[in-house]
């Protein structure tokens, strides 16, 4: 019996969050509140230890990625997502895949890393991370393991349009995903920070290309890639996700939540 899609992932490194439901434009976070009392800044963390110089945004050095917001020292880039790793048998039908939409767009890479996100990529001061995670702790302690069908091949592009993906989407387990997203965002409310979509379309991406390029993809292209993933030996056993942790990565830091 072939193992299924994903499993529980102990090393994750997206740079940046994939598009969400025909968007996925990273937001800055918007000033606290006026009503709402600031919480006091712990005294390790008034010096900002990011020991990175400002950089200069340069996409040739990110394959031509765009980034949503400009670099700024002290701020984090923060993403909330279920961690996959594929197996064996997933990664060849991920080539088959994108070596059949290479047809249409020949500058489609394949993912090399894989995730559902379960919010948009936010901007959080360093000084605000520590009580982020606490709060997403506390929110998602009740969650149990769960499974999901990740088998209807879809196509994406990001808020600004400047990215296209080619995913695999959720069919089944839309329900206790929406739980988990209702969770998240009342910790991202407590910061003042963009909350996801609504009526996410939950994915996972497998390709991707600059640009977009939605009208090369669509059409007799999904309906091709769809008929290969129905088509691949045990798809059902090996497209069926479970998922045993969630993950927030804020700048390079890596924080995780079991699943009970």
């Amino acid at each position: 019996m072939r193992a299924a899609l994903v499993v529980y992932s102990s090393s994750e490194d997206e740079e940046e969050e994939d598009g969400g439901r025909r968007g996925g434009g990273a937001q800055a976070a918007s000033p606290a509140s006026a009503g709402r009392p600031l919480l006091p800044v712990p005294a390790v963390l008034l010096g900002d230890p990011e020991t990175e110089e400002a950089v200069r945004d340069d996409s040739s050095r990110h394959g031509g990625r765009v980034r949503c917001f400009p670099h700024e020292r002290g701020s984090w880039a923060t993403h909330v997502y279920l961690p996959c790793r594929a197996q064996e048998e997933f990664l060849e039908l991920l080539e088959l895949l994108v070596s059949h939409a290479r047809t249409y767009v020949s500058s489609l890479a394949a993912m090399e890393e894989f995730h559902l996100s379960l919010s948009q990529c936010v901007v959080l001061r360093y000084h605000w991370i520590n009580p982020f995670i606490l709060s997403l702790k506390k929110h998602l302690a009740p969650f149990h393991r769960f499974f999901c069908m990740a088998d209807q091949v879809k196509v994406y592009t990001n808020e600004n349009k400047t990215r296209t993906f080619i995913g695999l989407e959720i069919s089944t387990g839309h329900f206790q995903l929406l739980e988990l997203v209702s969770e998240v965002d009342r910790v991202l409310e407590e910061f003042d920070l963009p909350t996801f979509y609504k009526d996410p379309s939950f994915h996972i991406s497998l390709a991707w290309c600059v640009g977009d390029m939605s009208d090369r993809l669509e059409g007799q292209c999904l309906q091709e890639l769809q008929d290969i993933v129905d088509r691949f030996e045990d798809s059902a056993l090996l497209l069926r996700v479970q998922w045993e942790q969630i993950r927030c990565k804020s700048g390079n830091k890596y924080f995780s939540f079991p699943l009970r």
